[in-house]
């Protein structure tokens, strides 16, 4: 057994109970005997790797939760190769959620990396043969892409179908739903398919549209490029947002600003809105885990649901494709078919975007009581025929410029990584509700 520092864990209610590491040893002895497994020396091996990593990540008085020991236990068992007693361990923690779900609690909290939903999401790709980008290419190349467009589609319904039937078993508590994610993961879709979904369910809900609650872009802290950081919680009008969302809450009506994108300005205006009866709001912003945005509801009164791109496709270097430069890539193609954005400019504003995730986005993925997975394994051969011809010239311009050196790294990185893919040209096989329809333009769904 490896020499540990921490020596206290956090259980789910709140309680501070001693470390003991036997229970990792058992738990992973108990998953590895369901498919067969039955060495002890291995699962304490094990065991001590899952230490040694926490040891890493938390030091006193730093105090994991049972979750995080659990997310970890995962991590180590896939990384080493397990993946029949990793998948088992997965459905052990499944069923105990969902025990917990019965019992009347609220749902068992993921953590800031979803390991489950990556695992998930490598096993989905490889039985899809597209884990790789060579993989992804031939599919492009032998005719089967559309069969994928129409798989990967039907993975994502099936994602908003369990997330709205996880609200559904809360409706009678809750009176906000938040859908947040960062840049490009696909709110607004996800957002629209999840209203209908519940609407299918009996659940009524009602949208607010709180990019009204912006300051005008004059407002917001202006770089030496003539570049606005707007990414921050603080460009939203946090007490204006909480003193409607209260009142709504009470069935009192507010009356919401208006704004307006192409001028970055306030219009003067406002709508009069009130929740309707029986309905429940539903609201999807960036940063809706940020505690501040909705500080004025009780916790209890929220359900969140977080949305990433957790694509896990390997490059030809066996790298993991960074889901965020997915993200970026989405945000280019909308800005310049959608807002007249140069690529140049997307790519030189996503450091503003990055530091806010980090900072206000990130830490509170804990908070979410769902994880929704947006990633469409068939997005990057799409999106590479919209933006491909312009990374040249976004590489060229910064390669010599030390405070743009950040957009220049991430510009010849996703180039690289669309050298390797295989163009599709023909959008006709992408349905009017797909989730990329947001960035390429062509969804039948209202988008803000």
């Amino acid at each position: 057994m490896v020499e540990r520092r921490i020596d206290k864990v956090m259980k789910r209610d709140g309680t501070v109970v001693d470390f003991d590491q036997e229970k990792i040893t058992l738990a992973i002895y108990k998953a590895a005997a369901a498919v067969g497994g039955h060495d002890r020396a291995l699962s304490e091996k094990l065991s001590d790797e899952v230490v040694e990593a926490l040891n890493k990540c938390f030091e006193p008085p730093d105090i994991p939760t049972v979750e995080e020991i659990q997310d970890m236990v995962e991590k180590v068992l896939i990384e080493n190769g397990h993946a029949k007693t990793a998948k088992a361990y997965i459905l052990y923690r499944d069923s105990r959620r969902r025990e917990r779900e019965r019992r009347g609690s609220k749902l068992g909290r993921q953590r800031p990396l979803p390991f489950q939903l990556m695992y998930e999401q490598l096993l989905w790709n490889i039985d899809h043969e597209c884990e790789t980008t060579e993989k992804l290419s031939k599919r492009v190349k032998d005719g089967s892409f559309p069969d994928l467009v129409r798989d990967s589609d039907a993975r994502y319904n099936e994602s908003i179908a369990m997330a709205a039937e996880a609200v559904e078993r809360f409706k009678d508590r809750i009176r906000m739903i938040i859908v947040a994610g960062p840049s490009s993961s696909g709110k607004t879709t996800t957002t629209a398919k999840l209203a209908g979904r519940l609407e299918e369910l009996g659940v009524e809900t009602q949208p607010l549209n709180l990019d009204h609650y912006f300051f005008d872009l004059e407002l917001h802290p202006k770089d030496e490029y003539g570049d606005y950081d707007f990414e921050t919680p603080e460009a939203l009008d946090i007490p204006l947002i909480n003193k409607h969302l209260a009142d709504l809450i009470d069935g009192k009506s507010v009356d919401m600003p208006q704004y307006d994108f192409k001028t970055g300005r306030r219009t003067g205006e406002t709508r009069s809105v009130k929740l309707e009866r029986g309905k429940i709001l539903l609201i999807d912003t960036l940063h809706g885990l940020h505690p501040p945005l909705t500080a004025s509801v009780d916790d209890d009164l929220k359900f969140k649901v977080y949305i990433e791109t957790i694509s896990m496709l390997r490059d030809s270097d066996k790298n993991f494709v960074r889901w965020t430069d997915v993200r970026l890539l989405r945000r280019m193609v909308r800005d310049h078919s959608q807002r007249a954005y140069d690529p140049l400019q997307t790519i030189g504003h996503w450091h503003y975007v990055r530091r806010s995730e980090l900072k206000h986005i990130i830490p509170f993925i804990r908070d979410a009581d769902y994880i929704l997975n947006g990633a469409l394994a068939y997005e990057l051969p799409v999106l590479k025929k919209y933006e491909f011809e312009y990374f040249p010239r976004v590489i060229d311009e910064w390669r010599d410029e030390s405070k743009r050196w950040d957009a220049y790294i991430r510009a010849e990185r996703i180039y690289k990584l669309l050298s390797e893919i295989e163009q599709f040209d023909d959008d006709s096989v992408i349905p009017g509700d797909s989730l990329l329809r947001e960035f390429i333009g062509g969804s039948v769904y209202k988008l803000h």
